[in-house]
């Protein structure tokens, strides 16, 4: 009877399930499995078993868009600019080395002492030599990574990777006013791929370069041409690995990117910078007003930038292989533009590259 009572709350009280919590766990866990069916879909592919595209549905890009991906990449993007300890350097990035595969030998500063934090490194420059430029050919790799797919433009759409294509409408957003742009007027009613390719005889040419965490974060110019114009998209930070992109329709569409367009020599040409999971960060050297990953925007949204002005009427001349910009972690570059009839690729999808080497030429 002396024994004190104990009062306890209702378990209502105690622990309330709110909508954003069961959104973030069950999306958290559903993107956790998506992972070990990327893992599985990987070692099918390196034992040469071709397997079968199968589409997310609707509710599965619904529940993989519940993950706040964008707060995490943005959580992710300060907690790497975090001064390390001198001592601490060295574990933590050998860490990173082994698991990625980072060829330290290529960096400008192979002291690990020397990168204060994790954006430096990640962010680490080359040696002049470890990547010299094609001169014969007149487009090359703007950047390290993977070749996922090439070739030419047809019915309006694009492939993300093998049989998994991508609105080229939607990609680049409606096409920009030929004031701004070097382009000839094209006839009213052609298509959106036809208004684009501006001399008669000419095709409309993609390729799409995968970044992973352990390539080379740079990116340079892929041939001399001129940017005139940038339209950012803000959205979501999907994962955009190989195993994402064959998974989820249109997936470049619904990340954030910065879309550069502009002319070469042979017509229209375009640089995309695709956003993904922990790379909400996303820098144009040359764009000082480009704000990525912002904690406002607005769904569906874009903002146009034009670098054709009263002082500068040609825009932004760029040398191939001269440096372009940069991401935070890893991602993917996507390359739309027009070339001649004769134009070839001179690749394989599936295959390493490196900023420097030829993509095709005429």
């Amino acid at each position: 009877t002396d024994r004190k009572k104990l009062h306890t709350a209702p378990v209502g009280q105690v622990f309330r399930l709110r909508p954003f919590h069961v959104l973030v766990a069950t999306g958290g866990g559903y993107a956790g499995y998506r992972k070990y069916e990327d893992y599985k879909l990987e070692q099918l592919e390196k034992r040469g078993i071709e397997v079968p595209v199968k589409l997310a549905s609707e509710w599965e890009v619904a529940l993989y868009k519940s993950v706040p991906t964008r707060l995490l990449s943005r959580a992710w993007g300060r907690l790497n600019q975090v001064e390390l300890p001198t001592w601490l350097r060295k574990p933590v990035y050998s860490l990173y080395i082994w698991t990625f595969g980072v060829n330290m030998k290529e960096a400008a500063v192979e002291d690990l002492h020397h990168y204060r934090n994790l954006s430096e490194f990640f962010r680490r420059k080359l040696k002049p030599q470890a990547r010299p430029v094609c001169g014969v050919h007149s487009v090359i790799s703007p950047s390290d990574g993977k070749i996922l797919n090439f070739g030419q433009v047809k019915n309006c759409e694009v492939e993300q990777v093998k049989g998994v294509t991508y609105s080229l409408e939607s990609f680049l957003g409606p096409r920009i006013s030929t004031e701004e742009m070097h382009f000839s007027q094209a006839p009213p009613g052609n298509s959106f791929q036809q208004q684009l390719v501006t001399k008669e005889g000419n095709e409309l040419y993609h390729c799409v370069i995968y970044l992973a965490p352990g390539d080379y974060h740079c990116f340079h110019s892929p041939t001399d041409w001129t940017v005139s114009h940038r339209r950012h998209f803000p959205g979501s930070l999907m994962s955009v690995n190989p195993g994402v992109a064959r998974w989820i329709k249109e997936l470049f569409c619904h990340n954030e990117r910065v879309v550069l367009t502009g002319d070469w020599k042979h017509g229209f040409f375009s640089l995309t910078a695709v956003g993904a999971t922990n790379v909400g960060s996303i820098r144009i050297y040359f764009d000082q007003d480009l704000h990525t990953n912002s904690p406002s925007y607005s769904k569906g949204s874009y903002n146009d930038f034009s670098f054709i002005s009263n002082n500068n009427k040609e825009g932004i001349p760029m040398r191939k292989g001269e440096h372009l910009g940069e991401f935070n972690l890893g991602s993917t570059i996507v390359l739309i533009f027009e070339a001649p009839k004769d134009f070839k690729f001179n690749l394989k999808a599936g295959q390493k590259i490196r900023f420097g080497e030829a993509l095709g030429s005429l």
